[in-house]
């Protein structure tokens, strides 16, 4: 789709334990932030997924007046990539995102003035309740999409949807799940068969959706991690 005017960027953000390691979070504002109206702050899945799948969100503003403000979590998309910390689940933490989050709304100025909406989708839902939980000033209203409430039960629905692909590829992501193996080409298929039939069932998947499935699949460090 065409994005309509924007303006982006990278803000500065300081790591704890990583002071030494220069990250950046990439951001991309539609709309105009000074037109007195609360924007929208999009937190994207995965986590690792970039904001990309999510663009269709821009219409937000020249429909209803409400600025958005994509972005891409450190360690996917534009921003910064730590693939060095595979593996490190002390490192790829909740409190990690929400440190960033907080950065990305003071750089911007958000918390005065109208404030700002999220609207997080899948782990952005996750990370939305988690940031709100605080009462951050400025906030005005959280919108969660295609969420859980309960990630072991979130787990237990993904098992049950594997349960329904056929014999073969059941046993492909088993075994990829015992051996750690998410980088095959075998592992691929069965996960593009998964897509199929329980994430996007059109003949021909949206070209921003296989983007954000591309870029996960080059670099999973924070979706294999976490």
């Amino acid at each position: 789709m065409d994005i309509l005017p924007t303006s982006e960027g990278h803000i500065p953000f300081i790591i704890p334990g990583k002071e030494d390691v220069p990250c950046s979070t990439y951001y991309k504002v539609v709309g105009n932030l000074s037109c007195g109206a609360p924007p929208v702050v999009i937190l994207h899945g995965g986590p690792g997924a970039g904001h990309i799948y999510l663009v269709s969100f821009a219409e937000l503003w020249p429909q209803y007046g409400l600025p958005v403000v994509f972005y891409d979590q450190i360690g996917c998309g534009a921003s910064t990539h730590l693939p060095e910390t595979a593996g490190d689940k002390e490192f790829w933490q909740e409190s990690l995102f929400i440190a960033e989050l907080n950065n990305l709304i003071d750089h911007l100025k958000l918390r005065d003035g109208p404030g700002f909406h999220l609207l997080g989708q899948n782990w952005g839902s996750m990370l939305g309740s988690a940031f709100a939980a605080s009462r951050p000033r400025g906030l005005q209203r959280l919108v969660r999409a295609s969420s859980l409430a309960s990630k072991p039960l979130g787990m237990q629905s993904i098992q049950l949807c594997r349960s329904q692909l056929p014999i073969d590829l059941q046993k492909v992501l088993e075994k990829c799940d015992q051996e750690g193996d998410y980088a095959s080409s075998t592992y691929g298929e069965a996960m593009k068969a998964f897509r199929k039939m329980f994430i996007c069932r059109a003949d021909q998947m949206p070209a921003e959706l296989a983007l954000a499935f591309e870029q996960v699949g080059k670099d999973t460090t924070v979706y294999d991690t976490m």
